[in-house]
């Protein structure tokens, strides 16, 4: 399969646009991620965050930030013994750090679930996952976003 040069050429000044503005953003994302940090802390309780058993998946490059598929599954067998009773997911530079979150139960079968966000700029996002016994459970994607949406306040 050949690649047109002029798409080839596209994806590399994406690329390159999403490096730098990940470059020239990160440090004022401080705040941000001390909000957010706050907002993790919050839906664990007390608990320590653990990595593993939870999947985020998100792609690392975005286009548009308009329209962001975005999908969690956790390994847990779904048991009336062992299963999820809670996921969300948090970022750190929307207006809004808590982005989704879902209920589930035993009976949910499997842990699967997936949505679309919109997404301000570059950033990080974490999905967790509560289990029933109170353990939580997380991963994290950084995602570089070409085109911004969620900007408040911007003419």
């Amino acid at each position: 399969m050949k690649i047109a040069p002029s798409s080839t050429r596209r994806l590399l000044l994406q690329a390159g646009a999403g490096a730098v503005a990940q470059v020239l953003v990160r440090p004022a994302m401080a705040q941000d991620t001390a909000a957010m940090t706050a907002a993790i802390a919050q839906f664990a309780g007390g608990q320590p965050v653990r990595k593993g058993r939870v999947k985020l998946e998100i792609a690392p490059l975005v286009d548009n930030g308009n329209v962001v598929p975005v999908r969690v599954t956790v390994d847990s067998p779904m048991s009336a013994a062992d299963h999820v009773g809670e996921i969300a997911i948090y970022n750190e530079k929307n207006p809004q750090k808590d982005v989704a979150r879902f209920t589930l139960g035993p009976r949910s079968g499997k842990v699967d679930v997936s949505t679309r966000i919109r997404l301000a700029t570059s950033q990080k996002l974490v999905a967790l996952a509560r289990m029933n016994d109170g353990s939580v459970w997380a991963d994290s994607v950084d995602v570089i976003v070409v085109l911004a949406a969620c900007i408040e306040g911007e003419s």
